[in-house]
């Protein structure tokens, strides 16, 4: 493991830290296996049969007049159910059990962080896990989506559309939950920003209403806010916050 000193740093700042907030982005799960967006493995550059780009089907008149093409590429790319918490994930729920975490503001829609047992999760894009249907407004879970066969889901009692409760492009963001990050990270004494590239707005400029000291960012690639971070760690987030761990949580 290389950034042998950082990781040590960042341990002790966690120890030192009794208000920690995380911002994270897609590059945190996907040592879980699930693809981030913009890396030269992400979804954004794999091949895909269907002639129109991601962004184009992800976004929110698309799926109004395209729903059997959105959900044929959201059941094959955007559901993961099998997927597992990583390191990066067990050590933010043990923080947060221990009372040094008090928020986690993702832009990730996976439920991993709930997974891990995190309870206090800012969802800024949504999450997989929730559906509903647009006539009647029936709750719909992964597993209900899964079950139906048909690619576009529709709700049995009404037969409307059913949709997932995620933000797609041309949407706005939940500005409670906006509200609630702006807070959070406003009062934290540790900011530690993971797996994101910071380039999509508003949800990067959140990082920007920190007022503390400490901001720690971890992300195999150059972000816009590197040079605001005083703990700079380009390496797997999963392996570092394992690696972590152990150095808080292992008394030799």
């Amino acid at each position: 493991m290389e950034n042998r000193k950082k990781i040590e740093q960042l341990a002790t700042w966690i120890e030192a830290s009794d208000y920690i907030v995380f911002f994270g982005g897609a590059g945190t799960s996907t040592e879980s296996g699930i693809p981030d967006f913009r890396s030269a493995a992400g979804l954004y550059q794999s091949e895909h049969q269907s002639p129109y780009p991601p962004e184009v089907m992800l976004s929110h008149s698309f799926f109004m007049k395209h729903p059997e093409v959105f959900y044929d590429f959201y059941r094959s790319k955007m559901l993961h159910p099998h997927a597992q918490p990583n390191g990066c994930h067990r050590l933010l729920s043990r923080l947060a059990r221990e009372g040094k975490l008090k928020a986690i503001i993702t832009q990730n829609i996976d439920g991993l962080h709930q997974s891990a047992g995190c309870t206090d999760v800012l969802e800024l894009h949504g999450s997989v896990h929730r559906n509903y249907c647009m006539e009647c407004s029936r709750f719909f879970s992964l597993q209900d989506i899964l079950d139906i066969k048909e690619t576009v889901p529709r709700c049995p009692d009404c037969g409307g559309v059913i949709r997932p409760d995620v933000v797609l492009y041309e949407e706005e963001l939940d500005q409670k939950i906006l509200m609630r990050s702006i807070q959070e990270i406003s009062t934290a004494d540790l900011l530690i920003i993971g797996g994101t590239s910071l380039t999509v707005h508003p949800a990067a400029g959140l990082v920007s209403y920190f007022q503390g000291s400490k901001v720690a960012l971890l992300n195999a690639d150059p972000t816009p806010y590197d040079h605001r971070a005083g703990l700079l760690i380009a390496d797997r987030i999963g392996e570092v916050m394992t690696e972590v761990d152990k150095l808080i949580h292992t008394k030799l």
